[in-house]
């Protein structure tokens, strides 16, 4: 099981979503295209995305500068900054608090645990404005 997560925040109302997609091989960089696509549709604006340097997210960029992609910025995170990247900190209280000595049946049971954590962690707006803190970044 992988999955492809994003944290947004509206620069006018200062609103903090997370929207997540699960998929049941490796992530390519058309995955990552097909999510930032649907995300940007949901959306409804531009979007300015900040990435880390995993190379699947650079082939994606890559593929949407093929795209002539009009819709998108990019912007990326310094190499090997995690504690910048609040995506980060959603999992690091997905697999450190929520999850913590949890043992599975299976994958389905896992997929079922990690999916009622994020959604959990979704309903609160003060975890979701600590990801922001964790990383030290200003809202």
């Amino acid at each position: 099981m992988s999955t492809i997560g994003a944290v947004t925040l509206s620069p006018q109302r200062q609103r903090i979503n997370t929207y997540w997609q699960f998929y049941g091989g490796n992530i390519v960089a058309t995955d990552v295209v097909a999510f930032l696509r649907h995300l940007h549709r949901q959306i409804g604006r531009k979007l300015i995305v900040v990435l880390d340097r995993f190379n699947v997210h650079r082939k994606a960029v890559r593929l949407l500068n093929e795209q002539l992609a009009e819709w998108i910025t990019i912007e990326w995170l310094p190499a090997y900054a995690p504690d910048l990247n609040p995506v980060e900190a959603i999992w690091s209280c997905t697999k450190y608090g929520d999850l913590a000595n949890y043992v599975p049946g299976d994958l389905d049971d896992l997929e079922d645990a990690v999916l009622d954590s994020l959604i959990s962690q979704s309903g609160h707006p003060s975890t979701k404005r600590s990801y922001f803190k964790t990383a030290k970044l200003a809202i």
